[in-house]
């Protein structure tokens, strides 16, 4: 008998491929405690599974030719081979979903699958391709192919199209509604169809009373408007409730009415509380007047934020366990999309997600968002419920691998954790976020290991300690040096966040942090990393107090998303010149090339000679007890 679930729990396209986005999960763990009911779904997960299948491809290439939309060469490329893409393609997604491994030694033969210009970059990796296992190398080739898909779409069919994200640009620094509303009002594009159609046929099949939708990040807002659009025309009767990372930092100063023509309510910060008094409401309207937390409504044409409750917030461990259950676990798509071990983590394998803490211990980075509450209240959760946890996600899932989602572990917790998994003899795998400070000692990093700790990921930002001191990271690039190496010996991989263009960061000191992370990828103590440029964000101590810091913020008339803003630093420094060189050398050393070019060859403008000594990381990583280096 078909059990009717009163809550829709929804994440819209795309966030990965590889795991869900654990926001549904935790939610619906939360109300299986308040005896709430409710189904789970990843919509993405489902609409790359219809679109990356023979049946839909085929329909992909026909409309394709018949509008006339094959321009580019590499989508000619693609097309001449559109027969040997169909006969794999199906084979291909099952093999990713890990169900025919042994598959694996067919995709390695040479011209197995059709190749197009995503497979230019495998003769540049050739020796980090041949040292991958089998299992390794196939997952790749494989990525590679439906990667070459991927762009055929873009080319031909849909522009807005990407693995993890849609329309994602419609989503960044949105101040004014105006562009994503006129994307809305347009007919639904290709990959809109097939998600609305398995949108429409859940909602038939569990009929719920109120939907929520997880908006974490820009890449799936549009997708999510098109979801509430859908249900406002074709289940009116629906309630439907926005939340989320993006509402969360994006939509605080939200004025504009038209947004309430597609959601009812949107929830700001935890979700519990506030989806608990929203579903009361909805289900028992004789017998509950409505109690809002956190929530925006539209009352007279006017956006309203209601904050009545006087319920606290929920405790961490009083939120349950994480509930993966509805979601298709063994449709997950794992990828290898370089041939990196450690940033492979993000899209291969299926990960439990859990957080040992909520919000950051530190707290004072100053560029991150540390005002908003899912930073500033820090709340550790006991280790036996953390472990409780762990044991009864893998009894769930019958997955040993987690990923701790945490802004930055704290390195007490994640001992007395290491310990208790230890104690009880578990087989786990795990990885997390941290920061680089100085009580990672090779003797913690050990029994991190020993209880089955693979990895960890931490911010280095800028390599300067100068920089550092400004960011108030609370650490020093020698103190990186020391700290990785303990984790890297301890047979732990590191992965590290950097930074460029920081306000007053000059020229010298960018060369300078590209050396420092040369040397680190050459010691071998970083394995993994990712530059990206600094972002003036609404929330954080710059975007509060912007003249202390150099800049001059360009501020608009905000109606809906205010976040990033725009800038003009005191240097008059154009960073975005490096943007290319900086991420050309990081791919180079990700595959343990490049180390002896020149630091001007990745540019193709002058730059300065570095000012770091020659081996800085070697004599930092070499002992505690040794005095530090002096820099030139």
């Amino acid at each position: 008998m078909r059990i009717l679930k009163d809550l829709l729990l929804l994440t819209p396209p795309f966030t990965q491929l590889n795991t869900p986005y654990p926001a549904t999960a935790y939610l619906k763990g939360f109300l299986n405690t308040k005896g709430i009911s409710a189904f789970q779904m990843d919509l993405g997960i489902e609409v790359i599974i219809d679109l990356f299948s023979r049946k839909t491809f085929t329909q992909i290439f026909e409309i394709a030719v018949e509008n006339e939309r094959i321009g580019s060469k590499n989508a000619e490329v693609i097309y001449l081979q559109k027969d040997n893409y169909l006969d794999r393609l199906d084979e291909v997604i099952l093999f990713l979903q890990g169900q025919n491994p042994t598959f694996a030694e067919q995709i390695c033969e040479d011209q197995f699958l059709p190749r197009a210009s995503r497979f230019d970059a495998l003769d540049e990796q050739d020796w980090s391709f041949e040292s991958m296992d089998i299992q390794d190398k196939a997952k790749h080739i494989a990525t590679l192919y439906i990667e070459d898909l991927s762009d055929f779409i873009i080319d031909c069919i849909d522009e807005n199209f990407g693995f993890s994200r849609y329309a994602e640009r419609l989503g960044e620094s949105a101040n004014s509604f105006d562009e994503l509303n006129n994307k809305l009002i347009l007919p639904p594009s290709f990959i809109d169809e097939i998600s609305l159609r398995i949108l429409s046929e859940k909602i038939k099949t569990q009929q719920p009373k109120l939907v929520c939708i997880s908006v974490p990040f820009p890449g799936n807002l549009y997708s999510a408007f098109k979801c509430g659009q859908y249900i406002k025309k074709h289940f009116p009767k629906i309630k439907i409730a926005m939340g989320g990372g993006f509402p969360n930092t994006e939509l605080r100063s939200m004025t504009d009415p038209r947004v309430f023509d597609y959601f009812d309510f949107i929830t700001l910060d935890d979700g519990e509380l506030p989806i608990e008094l929203l579903a009361n409401s909805i289900l028992n309207p004789s017998e509950n007047s409505i109690d809002y937390k956190r929530t925006f409504v539209l009352e007279a044409g006017n956006v309203v934020y209601k904050n009545d409750s006087k319920k606290p917030a929920y405790k961490q461990a009083d939120i349950g366990t994480p509930d993966y259950s509805d979601l298709l676990l063994d449709k997950y798509i794992s990828v290898i999309e370089i041939a990196n071990p450690m940033h492979s983590l993000w899209s291969d394998g299926r990960w439990n997600k859990l957080t040992m803490a909520h919000g950051c211990y530190w707290g004072k980075c100053t560029f991150c968002d540390i005002s908003l509450d899912y930073i500033k209240i820090y709340e550790p959760i006991a280790v036996k419920i953390l472990v409780d946890r762990i044991e009864e996600l893998i009894a769930q899932t019958g997955e040993h691998g987690f990923h701790f989602v945490d802004e930055a572990a704290p390195p007490a917790l994640m001992k007395a954790m290491a310990l208790e998994i230890t104690k009880r003899n578990l087989e786990v795998t795990w990885w997390t976020n941290i920061r680089f400070e100085k009580n990672f000692t090779k003797e913690l990093c050990l029994i991190l290991e020993e209880s089955g700790c693979i990895a960890v990921s931490g911010g280095l930002e800028v390599a300067s300690d100068r920089l550092l001191k400004l960011i108030d990271k609370g650490i020093t690039v020698e103190q990186v040096a020391r700290v990785t190496q303990n984790f890297t010996s301890s047979n732990i991989m590191v992965h590290a966040y950097m930074m460029y263009g920081y306000p007053t960061q000059t020229i010298q000191e960018t060369v300078d942090s590209l050396e420092m992370v040369r040397q680190l990828f050459e010691e071998g103590v970083l394995q993994s990393g990712f530059w990206h440029q600094f972002a003036l964000t609404a929330h954080s101590p710059i975007g509060l107090n912007p003249s202390a810091y150099g800049i001059t913020p360009k501020y608009e008339n905000i109606t809906f998303a205010n976040n990033n803003i725009e800038f003009e630093d005191e240097t008059g420094i154009n960073h975005d010149q490096f943007s290319f060189g900086l991420k050309k050398s990081l791919y180079n050393f990700m595959h343990d090339m490049g180390f002896d070019f020149h630091l001007q060859e990745w540019f193709d403008f002058e730059i300065p000679e570095t000012s770091i000594e020659q081996n800085f990381i070697a004599h930092c990583s070499e002992s505690q007890n040794q005095e530090a280096p002096h820099r030139n």
